[in-house]
């Protein structure tokens, strides 16, 4: 049969032939007989039939058959369709169609400029331009100066823009390499430096000079304070000032050194009146408090570019009536604030916080000696009640005992204080002549030191209110202080450029080191400090 032929007698023709007759079509009926007959020479029963096909003409006898299959008509989905059976659809997907799209813009506008290009073109746009980036930035000042008749104005304050961050980062960098390749035996050796002459001295020792740190911005300035950082412990400030106390406005400034460069500073801040004293913060490396010939004291911030100090005293929120002598950091209080003490010419113990880049000032006691420290005579009362007051020209606080503390005097006198009982003084030890410095052991917990004019350095027990040793430098002696390695070992400095070394547990009366450091023609020697961790001075 043929693919559009189907059985009559088979349930699928009949329903496709109901559904046509529905729509009005007609459907040719094909009968189909099966006849089979043998060949005349002996054909098998197994030969292909043959089939005559006829049509039916008669619609009776379709509708006939229909009825008779009507029953067929319910038969479940579940039986098997044949293979001639199946469904087409058909689907149509949108085209999206091409569009054009067409854009216009104006035209380029042309114009023809001519001028004249000359030095002074380019100068007065220049300037012009520099005008314009002052007044984006706020604004900087700006001097007048009429030499020639006509105004012209110098730039004070300006940022240079042309020179980024890291090309002055990198500046250093190269700085350092150059400075350390030219002092490599020095920048090596110097932590592991030993004489080998010490083999025939014995006791005697000497020391090697390292370093000179100069600033040429710092000419005919004298130093008056040196202070170690805690942390970067090859760091150091200095605070230079006049040495007439009555010249304070001539200026100075504070300066921070690195060993890793000492041809030139690595922080510089001129001051308007000179530097006294200094402190670094142990744990805020970056914090520098200082204190002035006026009174003032001011906290400065290394991190910041800026001259100008983040805080300082003033008459309204409080100042010394005199120069401060000696400022020293603490540990912060129970708000996290930053606190520091300073100390006096006028006799007054100062305990500044530092709040909102503010500083308030709190008086813990204004120092005064016993009236029976000084013959009464009659008709001198007022002179008597004058010498009465106490200049104070060092503090320290104890290493164990943080309320105890000790300062010295400019009337010859040592006082011991608790912060628990301000009002007198627990002991005093009478050092006879004006006290330059009074610094406690780092060891011992009882012992302290004292330096004065009176050419001796003295050794304390703070229970005892006599020295325990005198030494005699024949000098006048500057500073002392006690070794951060060694309990026993100290070193002094005198007027006339000379170092001092003793060890008090080899003798007492021979110093392990004596050497002239400095020609007392040239300068003087004023401060000294240790090294914390290094076995070097400065």
């Amino acid at each position: 049969m043929e693919n559009n032929s189907l059985l009559q007698d088979s349930d699928n023709p009949q329903s496709s032939m109901v559904n046509e007759d529905n729509e009005g079509s007609h459907l040719h009926s094909v009968s189909c007989t099966y006849e089979t007959t043998a060949q005349a020479g002996g054909g098998s029963a197994e030969d292909p039939a043959e089939i005559s096909v006829s049509p039916v003409k008669d619609r009776t006898e379709v509708d006939k058959n229909l009825e008779e299959n009507r029953s067929h008509s319910t038969v479940s989905e579940a039986e098997a369709k044949e293979q001639f059976v199946f469904n087409e659809k058909g689907a149509q997907i949108l085209i999206n169609p091409t569009r054009n799209i067409c854009t216009q813009t104006d035209a380029i506008l042309h114009c023809t400029f001519s001028d004249n290009a000359n030095k002074w073109v380019i100068y007065d746009a220049y300037k012009e331009e520099l005008k314009k980036r002052q007044e984006q930035e706020g604004g900087h000042l700006l001097k007048e100066n009429t030499d020639t008749g006509r105004k012209k104005t110098l730039l004070m304050e300006t940022k240079s823009e042309d020179i980024s961050d890291r090309l002055l980062k990198s500046c250093k960098l190269m700085e350092r390499a150059v400075v350390q390749n030219n002092l490599c035996d020095i920048a090596i050796d110097y932590k592991f430096y030993e004489d080998p002459a010490d083999e025939f001295t014995g006791h005697e020792g000497t020391l090697l000079p390292l370093w000179n740190f100069r600033y040429s911005g710092a000419k005919h300035l004298i130093v008056n304070a040196l202070c170690w950082n805690r942390r970067y412990l090859d760091m150091f400030a200095v605070g230079l000032g006049t040495e007439n106390y009555f010249d304070w406005q001539c200026g100075g400034m504070l300066l921070v050194f690195t060993l890793k460069n000492p041809t030139y500073p690595e922080y510089a801040y001129q001051t308007d009146c000179g530097v006294r004293c200094l402190d670094i913060h142990p744990q805020q490396s970056y914090l520098v408090a200082v204190g002035f010939y006026d009174g003032n004291v001011a906290v400065y911030n290394l991190k910041m570019e800026k001259p100008e100090p983040v805080c300082m005293s003033t008459p309204t929120n409080g100042k010394h009536m005199d120069a401060v002598t000696q400022v020293c950091w603490q540990k912060d209080d129970i708000n996290n604030n930053h606190n520091f003490y300073s100390v006096s010419l006028d006799g007054q113990i100062v305990f500044w916080t530092l709040v909102k880049s503010e500083l308030v000032c709190s008086i813990i006691n204004k120092l005064s000696l016993q009236k029976h420290s000084f013959p009464e005579e009659t008709g001198k009362d007022s002179l008597k009640e004058v010498f009465s007051k106490v200049s104070c020209t060092s503090i320290d606080f104890h290493k164990e005992i943080p309320n105890l503390f000790i300062v010295g005097t400019l009337q010859g006198k040592i006082l011991k204080y608790s912060m628990t009982f301000t009002g007198q003084p627990m002991e005093t030890y009478d050092a006879l002549f004006p006290v330059s410095t009074a610094k406690w052991n780092t060891f011992h917990p009882k012992v302290f030191i004292s330096c004065g004019y009176d050419m001796t350095v003295k050794i304390w027990d703070h229970t005892i209110p006599t020295p325990i040793y005198s030494i005699d430098l024949k000098e006048p002696v500057e500073d002392v202080a006690f070794s951060p390695h060694s309990s026993t070992v100290f070193a002094a400095v005198t007027k006339r450029g000379t170092v001092w070394f003793y060890d008090v547990s080899i003798s007492t009366y021979e110093a392990i080191c004596q050497q002239e450091v400095v020609n007392k023609r040239k300068g003087l020697l004023t401060k000294l400090q240790f090294n914390p961790t290094h076995y070097i001075i400065i």
